[in-house]
């Protein structure tokens, strides 16, 4: 199949598009490069630098490419700053994603998997959290994501869009070849192994007064790759029926576990500093991945978090400053 990858220079698009390419797809990646790298970009992928509000440039692209299926990773992300503007953050994100719909609608593709988080469930009631527990998204940001979920069942219901809304939980890690470089950088992993690079002084822990084992907030992390994986299985189940899962390893590890465990794999002393709590931030999200284990067959294939945070040590050893564009 030719699959749009929209946001494909961002860390998890690049990934993905890495896999699509290994299983025979072909690619085009769509990207602003706002907060994406060119340098992320597959060689073997098409590449079109193009903002998602841009409606001609997107109709064109359908137009000249013979689009089967559309992975959507573009948007912002980053939580804190949905709270500090959140009618722009929602606007965009939710108005991209129907700039998308509908020209995907007009060209008649209808194969859409969603790049969706756990924000979605908010503070959750119980742990792990699975996806038919109760939808109160914590943040703008989760408002966002929701809100085009809501928007896919109706595009079924018109369209006969068929769709899989991926809620996962915290990505980490990194292929061979892409790993994570956000700027700001926002992400417990890469921030910790800036101060092991020398790059940072400390890490600042945001509150170490929640009701969890050590104070600090817990979180289900899940390779790169294995999160990539399970976008290509749910490509390949789409005929099967649209459908929602949540993606993590089932386990959950504090800031301060990931702190120790960065100390063991980079062999330095990674110096923390004790900060206020963010706003949105619930102190334990830990997923329910028994939903896409049992109907479509995936298993996390590095659900060690040393062996994560392993893996993510290598690129930024080989990238202490990400990609040099």
């Amino acid at each position: 199949m030719k699959i749009l990858v929209t946001g494909g220079a961002g860390y998890i698009g690049s990934v993905a598009t890495e896999e699509l390419i290994k299983a025979g797809h072909e690619v085009v990646v769509y990207d602003s490069l706002i907060q994406g790298h060119r340098q992320a970009v597959h060689p073997e992928a098409t590449f079109v630098e193009a903002d998602l509000a841009d409606r001609e440039k997107l109709n064109t692209v359908f137009e000249r490419h013979n689009i089967d299926a559309v992975m959507h990773f573009a948007a912002h992300t980053v939580v804190p700053a949905s709270m500090r503007d959140p009618i722009r953050f929602v606007r965009e994100n939710v108005d991209n994603a129907m700039n998308l719909l509908e020209t995907m609608a007009a060209h008649e593709v209808n194969r859409f998997i969603l790049s969706s988080t756990a924000n979605v469930y908010g503070d959750p009631e119980r742990v792990p959290i699975r996806e038919s527990d109760r939808l109160a998204p914590s943040s703008p940001y989760g408002e966002s994501k929701l809100m085009i979920e809501r928007m896919l069942y109706w595009c079924e219901v018109r369209y006969g869009l068929r769709y899989a809304s991926l809620r996962y939980f915290n990505a980490a890690g990194a292929s061979d070849a892409y790993g994570e470089d956000h700027h700001p950088e926002t992400h417990l992993i890469p921030l910790v192994l800036k101060v092991a690079l020398g790059l940072n002084e400390h890490l600042d822990i945001y509150g170490d007064d929640y009701p969890t084992q050590d104070g600090t907030c817990v979180r289900d992390y899940i390779h790169v790759v294995d999160l990539a994986q399970a976008h290509l299985l749910a490509l390949e189940s789409l005929d099967d029926g649209s459908r929602i899962c949540n993606l993590g390893n089932g386990e959950g590890f504090t800031v301060q576990e990931v702190v120790a465990t960065a100390r063991e794999v980079t062999g330095h002393s990674i110096p923390v500093r004790i900060a206020p709590r963010r706003p949105g931030d619930p102190a334990t999200l830990v997923a329910s991945s028994q939903l896409i284990r049992r109907e479509l067959g995936w298993e996390a294939r590095c659900p060690d978090l040393r062996d994560i945070i392993q893996s993510a040590w290598r690129w930024h050893q080989a990238h202490p400053r990400g990609y040099t564009d």
